[in-house]
């Protein structure tokens, strides 16, 4: 069984105030350690990236320019992955992603799953909420113990995946077009440290934990 992974860094990283996958963390950039980790279970690792990439791959096979939206970029990098049978899709703003967590999502699918993805448990209350003019109100407590965050990387049947995508929705992780289809998706264990750059702080957070590694 053979495995592609596809590193999605075509954002242009508006909320970092530019594109948070090339910052530099600990030498590299922030997509090479993503790369590095994907390159532990994948035989083919293509990098999906911005129009205006002049990077030097950061390690991958294959690189190509993204879609106007996430799934558009992931869809541009499906097409570059060959005959694998797995496709691992990563987030390349989660730079500390632990091979032993690529190896969890793709031994999931291999086990017969449709995908895996990786989840935490929640710790605080979460409340359903809706907007009354200026008010928020509160129209529901969720039960946490039914309710997991979401990370990457997440891992795919291939067949599966190039089905969910072939409908040209949108959404906001692969899982959920794979659901929409009525895929089975199993959850792992997510990583704490998996954290993702969203903002300058979190760059820093970043660098703290791998050096503590």
């Amino acid at each position: 069984m053979s495995v592609a992974a596809v590193i999605v860094a075509a954002g242009q990283g508006q909320r970092y105030g530019g594109a948070k996958q090339f910052a530099v963390l600990n030498h590299d950039t922030v997509t090479t350690h993503s790369v590095r980790a994907a390159r532990s279970v994948a035989e083919r690792v293509v990098l999906v990236v911005p129009t205006n990439y002049q990077g030097n791959g950061e390690g991958a096979d294959v690189v190509v320019v993204g879609g106007a939206t996430r799934a558009a970029s992931v869809r541009a990098g499906l097409e570059e992955c060959g005959d694998a049978d797995v496709i691992v899709v990563h987030d390349a703003a989660r730079p500390l992603a632990t091979p032993a967590l690529f190896a969890s999502v793709v031994d999931a699918v291999l086990a017969g799953a449709d995908g895996a993805i990786p989840g935490l448990p929640i710790s605080d209350t979460v409340k359903r909420i809706q907007h009354d003019g200026n008010v928020t109100v509160v129209t529901a407590t969720e039960a946490r113990d039914e309710l997991v965050t979401v990370q990457t990387p997440q891992a795919f049947a291939r067949d599966m995946l190039i089905r969910a995508h072939a409908t040209d929705d949108d959404a906001t992780d692969d899982a959920a077009l794979v659901e929409a289809l009525g895929g089975r998706v199993v959850v792992v264990p997510g990583e704490v440290d998996n954290v993702k750059i969203t903002a300058p702080g979190d760059l820093a957070k970043a660098s703290s934990i791998a050096q503590r590694r």
